[in-house]
């Protein structure tokens, strides 16, 4: 048992521990050459579930004001399966929902603009909301407008004030960053125009404990998400689920579809009532279904832990790849630093240069690879193995291999 909290959709004291990690920095507190010889701020990592919502939720410990700071450095642009994710969205969303020149096209969370630059080509009038200023920056150089701002209630209804209400709103991997999720739905149902739509994509609960995906469970992410919990969560802040769809990204996701729910005239397909009682035969409503989860995710640390020190035993060199958040949960939940892997490496240029958060480890660009020849390498963002192994294929010239820690321990060689 753990010091009580209340539950961030509705309030009821929340115990239940789903997962303990430990402690560990903000995943993306990536550091600087400077601040090497400074402390890290360290937070406990320890996610509980409300057994009465069912919402799955990190104890309170850090603000989000630090955790999204104007230096953060996730730029969603640097992933061209991500881009091409976002390109198909923007023009089924165009066709299935008649958006033109006369619509309105919000993204919350926009980012660099990865996605937004697929809806302005098209010609549909959009702006994005954004906190963080080194993405801001990064799509207005893309002729973007954003509104530089955390979003809620109180900014909903100030740009519903503006004129700029919403035919579609996307909100893509933000509905688990947000630690008041109650005035975050509520946004969107104040921004919709009356006939108005969001969608919603995160990683779907039900994959997470499926395959031991435990690191993505890091402090930026408030909220680990069923559509059990979200159907309850929209239906008591002004929105509706009409849609639900799977879809492969971040380990498997869902796409969720909203309107409002006084003035949404779409009728309610059966996927959406497919999905709830799918959730609830695998005992996603009970206790026990979250009770085993901690032994899957030391399962996993153990397996990297021992590879790593059976190659360093053989004297093999490991390089890895992605400086993600989630290679950051699983580098500090399993111990390992710069002893025991050399290097970090990575094509976002703003997080070259740095340290892993935690474990210290230098990040690099992708030609220390080729430099340095290593017998390993491991991917830490396994849900792009697929694009990277494409990426990295050249190291089967010195006969490399690839490694991936999550779900479960697998070395192979990548096609050359």
């Amino acid at each position: 048992m753990t010091s009580q909290m209340t539950c961030r959709h509705c309030a009821v004291p929340v115990s239940t521990v789903f997962i303990d990690l430990a402690t560990s920095p903000p995943s993306n507190a990536y550091v600087s050459t400077e601040a090497l010889n400074a402390p890290e701020k360290y937070y406990p990592l320890r996610v509980l579930v409300c057994e009465t919502c069912w919402l799955v939720q990190t104890q309170d410990f850090a603000d989000a004001e630090e955790l999204f700071s104007e230096e953060y450095a996730y730029f969603s642009s640097i992933s061209q399966s991500w881009l091409t994710h976002s390109q198909t969205y923007v023009t089924d969303m165009i066709a299935r929902f008649s958006l033109g020149e006369q619509s309105m096209v919000v993204e919350i969370a926009a980012n660099d603009g990865y996605l937004l630059q697929y809806v302005q080509a098209a010609g549909v009038p959009c702006y994005g909301v954004e906190p963080t200023k080194s993405t801001a920056d990064a799509a207005r150089a893309k002729g973007i407008e954003i509104v530089e701002a955390f979003f809620g209630r109180a900014q909903a209804t100030t740009l519903a004030d503006e004129g700029k209400r919403a035919d579609l709103i996307a909100a893509n991997n933000v509905l688990a960053h947000v630690p008041d999720i109650n005035d975050f739905v509520g946004g969107f149902a104040a921004l919709l125009k009356d006939d108005g739509v969001a969608t919603f994509e995160f990683p779907h609960l039900y994959r997470l404990v499926e395959q031991a995906q435990f690191d993505t469970i890091y402090h930026e992410h408030f909220s680990y998400l069923s559509l059990t919990a979200i159907d309850r969560i929209f239906r008591a802040n002004g929105l509706e689920v009409f849609d639900v769809e799977e879809l492969p990204t971040h380990g498997g996701s869902l796409r969720v579809f909203a309107q409002r729910s006084d003035t949404g005239a779409l009728t309610i397909v059966p996927a959406v009532r497919e999905m709830l009682t799918r959730e609830v035969e695998a005992g996603m409503t009970t206790v026990a279904y979250y009770s085993a989860f901690q032994k899957q995710a030391d399962g996993v640390r153990d397996g990297l832990i021992r590879f790593i020190l059976e190659a360093q035993a053989e004297g093999k060199r490991i390089g890895a790849y992605g400086a993600a958040a989630k290679g950051n949960t699983l580098l500090n939940y399993a111990g390992v630093r710069a002893g025991q892997l050399s290097y970090v490496v990575d094509r976002n240029p703003h997080k070259q240069g740095m340290y892993m958060p935690g474990s210290r480890i230098p990040i690099l660009d992708e030609a220390h690879i080729r430099a340095d020849k290593p017998d390993y390498v491991l991917v830490l963002p396994w849900n792009l193995a697929a694009e990277l192994a494409g990426q990295l294929n050249y190291i089967s010239e010195w006969g490399g291999q690839l490694v991936r820690a999550v779900p479960d321990l697998t070395i192979w060689a990548p096609d050359p």
